[in-house]
């Protein structure tokens, strides 16, 4: 058989191959391919075969640069795509509690991507869960007399967030602030990106109560979006939502915006992992990853 023929039947392989990891890949990412192509110029629809090649680095299809057809383009992969591929490896298909050896390997890859220690519990102390069901919080109330219409400092905050109303009282934790005077930006944003998670829920509560409290209040946790790559660092601002709900945290309006969460029939999973910053370093909002390898 002549070179010719050799690399013939090659590449119609190669190409047998690439085409069906393509389409396993697009099936289950879709969602962040379309984030891609939504928000990076450098993404186009004709670079999306050099996309799925690269987003799994660990496949080696091409055994020889020979092969490497010299008009090749390779593209600027956003870390989005990178940190979803990675994450869905250790999801299990249906909702419920992720395996010890899940939320290991889940923190070790949020951990790389994000630059600091993530982890599913500190010092003993965990949540029920780490994986479910999102779903919508209102407003909470930051110091006594806090009303809708002097909520936001600016207005399209208003514009964006206004409808989602006020919760009637205080979160689980009591007001962020004193009084209105006393209010610093720590406490705007707390009540700003804060989740509600079900504190009840856990085995000791109720005969440790004061521990856990001590614990939750105001611990910083990472929110993840597994489908798009999205994530928000965030406090433990309330407790909730009821069992009955078949949600296992809720969001404020901000992070339910920024992770492109919905509440009702759209319900949406995310990760939840505590990050483990004693000294108060880490910002709250909307986080982006970086590949530190």
């Amino acid at each position: 058989m002549n070179n010719n023929s050799h690399y013939g039947n090659l590449k119609m392989r190669l190409e047998s191959r690439n085409r069906s990891l393509k389409e396993k890949l697009l099936g289950r990412h879709r969602e962040a391919f379309e984030w891609a192509i939504n928000n990076t110029r450098q993404l186009a629809a004709g670079a999306m075969g050099s996309v799925l090649l690269l987003s799994s680095p660990t496949i080696n299809l091409l055994p020889s640069t020979e092969v490497v057809s010299a008009n090749q383009q390779f593209v600027d992969v956003p870390d989005n795509l990178f940190v979803v591929s990675e994450v869905n490896q250790y999801l299990p298909s249906d909702v419920g509690k992720l395996l010890l050896s899940q939320e290991e390997k889940i923190s070790e890859i949020l951990s790389k991507y994000y630059g600091f220690d993530v982890r599913p519990e500190i010092n003993g102390m965990r949540l029920e869960h780490t994986y479910g069901y999102i779903g919508a919080e209102q407003h909470l109330m930051r110091y006594p007399g806090d009303t809708m219409d002097g909520h936001f400092a600016n207005p399209e905050d208003q514009a964006k967030f206004y409808s989602s109303g006020m919760a009637p009282g205080r979160g689980a934790f009591g007001y962020f602030a004193r009084s209105k005077q006393e209010m610093t930006q720590k406490e705007i944003d707390r009540e700003k990106y804060y989740i509600a998670v079900q504190t009840f829920l856990v085995p000791e509560y109720a005969t440790h109560t004061r521990d856990y409290v001590e614990f939750f209040k105001y611990r910083k946790m990472l929110v993840f979006n597994p489908n798009t790559g999205r994530a928000v660092v965030v406090v433990i601002g309330d407790a909730g939502p009821a069992v009955w709900t078949k949600k296992h945290l809720g969001g404020s309006p901000e992070v339910m915006k920024h992770l492109q969460r919905v509440d009702g029939k759209a319900k949406g999973t995310v990760l939840y992992f505590f990050i483990d910053d004693p000294e108060d370093k880490i910002p709250l909002g909307p986080i982006e990853p970086t590949r530190n390898e």
